[in-house]
């Protein structure tokens, strides 16, 4: 063989594996999080382990919540386990950029946050509510005059509340949601004013009382977060969550967890 031929050979081989290292490097590229979760067949999603009613320990010591069924529906659409990782609000934004998670439940959009990672849509009420017995006939922010009102203090229920009610109102703050609850069930209070996770648990467990949710101050709905460029798994989240929207499942979560039907208003930012 010629030096010219022996040239010509290596160019050629050259560029046999360029074009072999390239179709490798598109091929990881194309890679994704679905990729990865169908392959391990579990889908690894964090929640927070005490917050009730989203997600919190049963009697028999597993997490159960809104949260668990909303996740629970999105292993099974595809069609793989699901792992629960216990997060709190420091770690968990780490946690999903660090890939030690796919998914974050109960995540309130933010710009700031929008920066950082995706959202899937709102899947999630959440809510400030006037909550009061249903004797007590109350329908809007004109109704709160002169009456008084439980209200935990420095919070944005604080702030919302001093915002919409009348000069006249009884606006009574405690330092912590139990003194603010256990003032409203006392009688010391004629309403108190509480997101509807605190609120929830009220309406549960005042059979007597008989608590309602009169009207909301704010809505901010909860989103599923999830990494940047990821548009399988939003997708699939995004269909996941309009399948229990359409056929009912999402509207039995609410009532059996939030203690109230869904009102799919509420998942509008």
């Amino acid at each position: 063989m010629t030096l010219h031929a022996k040239f010509k050979s290596s160019i050629a081989a050259a560029m046999m594996l360029a074009t072999a290292g390239f179709g490798l490097a598109t091929q990881a590229a194309k890679a994704d999080a679905v990729d990865d979760i169908t392959k391990a067949g579990a889908i690894n999603v964090g929640i927070f382990s005490d917050f009730p009613p989203f997600s919190s320990a049963s009697a028999d010591m597993s997490i159960k919540g809104y949260d668990v069924d909303v996740a629970q529906a999105i292993a099974d659409a595809l069609k793989v386990k699901l792992n629960l990782v216990s997060v709190t609000g420091q770690n968990r934004i780490p946690y999903l950029t660090d890939k030690r998670v796919d998914l974050l439940m109960s995540v309130g959009y933010s710009k700031e946050r929008a920066e950082v990672i995706d959202f899937a849509a709102a899947y999630a009420p959440y809510y400030i509510a006037v909550i009061g017995p249903a004797a007590l006939a109350v329908k809007g922010k004109e109704d709160l005059a002169d009456k008084s009102i439980a209200v935990n203090r420095g919070t944005l229920e604080d702030t919302s509340l001093t915002q919409a009610a009348p000069a006249s109102a009884d606006i009574r703050r405690f330092d912590n949601y139990n003194s603010v609850i256990q003032a409203f069930i006392s009688g010391q209070t004629q309403l108190m004013v509480v997101g509807n996770d605190v609120g929830a648990q009220v309406l549960a467990k005042q059979d007597a009382l008989k608590p309602e949710q009169k009207f909301q101050l704010l809505t901010s709905p909860s989103h599923i977060g999830l990494n940047k460029n990821e548009d399988r798994l939003k997708k699939a989240v995004n269909d996941a969550v309009a399948k229990m929207l359409a056929d009912g499942k999402l509207d039995e979560s609410s009532k059996a967890w939030l203690k109230t039907p869904l009102n799919p208003d509420n998942l509008k930012d």
